[in-house]
């Protein structure tokens, strides 16, 4: 004979389920008293450098990580970006009788550009890095931010301990696939 019990949920947030405590000061705090934290890098674009430069980069990156010697997480995040700003921005430039014809020209491409993303279905987002690891003394974590922060500096990198909205927009990217929820009123 089959057992008929049901197996009922209190939960009301599906998100109820992770252990998080809280967020803040760029740190997750674990129900298990750990910490989550790390740094975000600032994206430089090697390809733009010489091919010297580009093979120092890579091997000052790879001597630095190799010098980790603790479990990290490497994550590349999209958040989404609202170009509306720098789409008035670049009208008011282009309006400024005091702009050079020839910048005028190279701004309405701009313009122009700017636009064709906004009509066609594409998120207009930034790509951010972020190394993340997990600690439960604060004194060893704050250590280990100072070093992957001057390390990454000895590459020619620039980053910063990770904000509490940095953590939302990567747990936002690992549970929803980077789509942010927004709700809205249902009309009739």
């Amino acid at each position: 004979m089959k057992d008929s019990t049901l197996v009922t949920n209190s939960t009301k947030y599906s998100d109820s389920w992770l252990p998080i405590k809280q967020i803040m000061n760029g740190m997750i705090q674990l129900d298990n008293n750990y910490y989550v934290t790390g740094v975000k890098i600032y994206p430089k674009n090697i390809f733009i450098m010489d091919s010297q430069s580009q093979d120092n980069m890579i091997y000052n990156l790879r001597n630095f990580y190799n010098t980790i010697d603790y479990e990290f997480w490497l994550i590349i995040a999209d958040r989404p970006v609202d170009i509306n700003l720098y789409l008035a921005e670049l009208q008011k430039q282009y309006n400024n009788p005091n702009t050079p014809n020839n910048v005028r020209k190279i701004i309405l491409q701009d313009i122009d550009k700017a636009n064709q993303f906004m009509n066609v279905d594409y998120n207009v987002v930034d790509t951010e890095y972020y190394i993340i690891f997990q600690e439960k003394k604060l004194e060893v974590l704050n250590k280990k931010l100072h070093n992957l922060i001057s390390g990454l500096a000895s590459c020619g990198l620039q980053a910063s301990q990770t904000s509490n909205n940095d953590l939302r927009i990567i747990l936002d990217n690992l549970l929803n696939g980077g789509e942010t929820i927004n709700f809205g009123t249902v009309m009739s």
